[in-house]
């Protein structure tokens, strides 16, 4: 049988065996009871990464990035986001269904917008007959752009802004893991400039479950009790923790690795007359390129039946990831496949 390479996402990474034997022989105790030392290590760990005070393991990212909205905002609020934010279209609505705000979008440019778009969008506060803005996101690297990274000048600029009226900041640092490599800027860098951030371990780091969410003490406070609200109180969950912890101390500085597979990739896409792509925008481990003359459903379908698995990304647009389960001789055969389905 042929070799199947899943490029749909980095989420479908595998546990490693040193991964797995990390899990087998990690203490674990009742995290409810704030008894497992592996899950508090964790959080004491990332805290210490992230520059902040406390952090909190949680089972997922849409749970990481909803609690921290929640804990921001009160019903009737309103966040502002860029129009393709994974919080909008990914999460099942759920800032509306679990906390009761609403979104309020921005056009950004491959998923950057600055804080003179955003300005003229904060509601004022003496209009009490409008929804009260109270939180701006920025999504960092950006899912739906293709893994784009939002500049650090322009993360202090919105984080400027924020002050200036009051407002909380969050950061959907899901891939941020990637932002960090690409950039050589550190998590504790990026984070600084935020009132919370969240952080998936199960993307490109390679952990099977988990994100870690961060901010004050007062902050995690909170959350804590929201999370237990929302049925992410765990038990021995010290398991998964150490996956997260070997996912950051070994997985972490191979991220690189998966940028430049991903760059080798689109240079053969870029150069297949029957695909296009922009390279200005491949900056870390996401490709996305257009199929010329057949459909995305068409163009899916002929590179599954050869072994390669791609996913749709925006409208007209095809998606590949790379990550720790791709290797350099992967890169190969995932050519050699588009260069027959494509030419």
């Amino acid at each position: 049988m042929n070799k199947i390479f899943d490029l749909r996402s980095d989420t479908v990474t595998k546990p490693s065996k040193e991964m797995r034997n990390a899990m087998f022989n990690a203490p674990v105790g009742d995290d409810v009871y704030g008894e497992d030392p592996t899950v508090n290590k964790l959080e004491e760990y990332c805290a210490e990464l992230f520059g902040k005070e406390k952090a909190l393991f949680v089972p997922s990212g849409v749970m990481g990035n909803q609690l921290c909205l929640n804990v921001h905002t009160q019903p009737g609020d309103e966040i502002i986001c860029e129009q393709d934010a994974h919080i909008f279209h990914y999460e099942n609505g759920s800032v509306a269904a679990l906390s009761g705000t609403q979104l309020r979008l921005v056009q950004g440019t491959n998923g950057v917008f600055t804080a003179e778009q955003v300005e003229p969008l904060i509601r004022p506060e003496s209009a009490y007959y409008m929804a009260r803005t109270r939180v701006i996101e920025v999504e960092n690297t950006h899912n739906v752009a293709g893994g784009t990274i939002n500049p650090i000048e322009n993360i202090i600029e919105l984080k400027e802004l924020a002050k200036k009226y009051g407002l909380k900041y969050h950061l959907d640092g899901a891939r941020l893991w990637n932002a960090s490599a690409a950039t050589d800027i550190s998590v504790e860098e990026y984070v600084s400039h935020f009132d919370s951030v969240s952080c998936c371990l199960s993307k490109g780091l390679g952990a099977p479950v988990g994100s870690i969410i961060a901010g004050s003490k007062e902050f995690i406070k909170e959350a804590h009790r929201k999370r237990k609200s929302w049925g992410g109180g765990m038990r021995q969950v010290g398991i998964l923790a150490a996956a997260g912890l070997y996912a950051i101390e070994n997985n972490f500085p191979l991220l690189k690795n998966d940028h430049e597979k991903a760059y080798r990739i689109a240079e053969k896409i870029n150069e297949v007359e029957n695909l296009n792509i922009d390279m200005e925008l491949v900056q870390t481990n996401i490709i996305m390129f257009q199929p010329i003359g057949i459909s995305c459903e068409e163009a899916i379908q002929k590179c599954n039946d050869k072994g390669l698995l791609i996913s749709v990304g925006k409208v007209g647009t095809l998606r590949a990831v790379t990550h720790l389960d791709i290797s350099n001789d992967d890169v190969l055969g995932i050519i050699n496949i588009l260069e027959e389905v494509f030419n």
